[in-house]
């Protein structure tokens, strides 16, 4: 990959170690002339990413959840250092950030481009999501009843605490808690899964990425909340149909060369019972 010549630092103070750990970074990237530029402000100034090479977030998923949007909508690559706990986006941990930071801003590392939601209410515009899309009721007190359209054509509708809209990216998140599918991030796919649904029946959906959904409130008393990626919040009437559909804009995500996607679940998830790791079965 092409060299970083220009670095934005996105800091979360709150994290225990991160402006230390973002004082070593800085002082690496600056000894090899990266013009630098960092903030601790969330949300983020505007347009604070707009002609950098690359950002470097130091924080956790949530950390980076807040700069996706922007990141996509101006192309630029986001480094993740996880300060935070599971770190499924922030993949670099701090050890590994510091003796890869080198490499990282000559070129040592892989793009991968992870696809977005595009979610809007009514007649209002997109907002992208680079997890998920979460409706509920807003008052998060009683059931809601959604009914939800694939390229016009009837689903199903739902009695249930809420559906949840996650990506590929977003699929070991809120999804996979609801009891949702791990999906791989290659795979440009949107999973719908209701939370608490009250048919046993009702399970997750994958769509295709071409799909374009409509979910209507069907509860006429209440409003419906619409929350991106856990940030950004709408709300939606009985009237106003909630629009999802995958985005053209993609999120640019630096990775370390050699990545295994699923060496990062493994860890993270703490599954077990490797092949490489057990015992041959013993035959009585």
């Amino acid at each position: 990959m092409k060299p970083i010549r220009s670095l934005a630092f996105v800091i979360n103070a709150a994290k225990p170690g991160a402006v230390l750990l973002a004082r070593e970074l800085v002082t690496i990237a600056r000894a090899r002339g990266i013009r630098l530029k960092k903030t601790t402000r969330f949300p983020l100034p505007q347009r604070f990413l707009r002609g950098w090479d690359a950002c470097c977030v130091i924080g956790g998923d949530g950390t980076l959840l807040a700069v996706a949007r922007e990141a996509a909508v101006e192309q630029v690559p986001v480094i993740g250092v996880n300060r935070g706990s599971l770190g499924f986006l922030t993949i670099f941990s701090s050890e590994e950030a510091r003796l890869g930071f080198a490499g990282i801003l000559q070129g040592s590392y892989r793009l991968d481009h992870r696809a977005m939601l595009a979610c809007s209410v009514g007649k209002g515009p997109a907002q992208l999501a680079l997890n998920d899309v979460l409706i509920k009721e807003e008052s998060s007190a009683r059931l809601v009843h959604l009914e939800v359209f694939a390229d016009r054509a009837l689903v199903t509708d739902y009695l249930c605490d809420g559906l949840i809209f996650a990506t590929a990216t977003g699929s070991t998140a809120y999804n996979l808690s609801a009891g949702g599918p791990i999906v791989h991030p290659a795979s440009a796919v949107v999973a719908m899964t209701p939370i608490c649904p009250h048919t046993l029946t009702n399970r997750s959906i994958i769509f295709r990425d071409t799909v374009r959904l409509r979910v209507h409130n069907r509860s006429f008393a209440s409003r419906v909340l619409v929350a991106i990626d856990g940030h950004g919040q709408l709300r939606a009437g009985a009237d106003e149909p909630i629009n999802i559909s995958v985005s053209n804009v993609c999120f640019p995500l630096v990775q370390p060369q050699g990545f295994s996607y699923f060496s990062v679940v493994r860890s993270k998830l703490k599954w077990s019972g490797g092949a490489a790791e057990r015992e041959p079965a013993r035959r009585d």
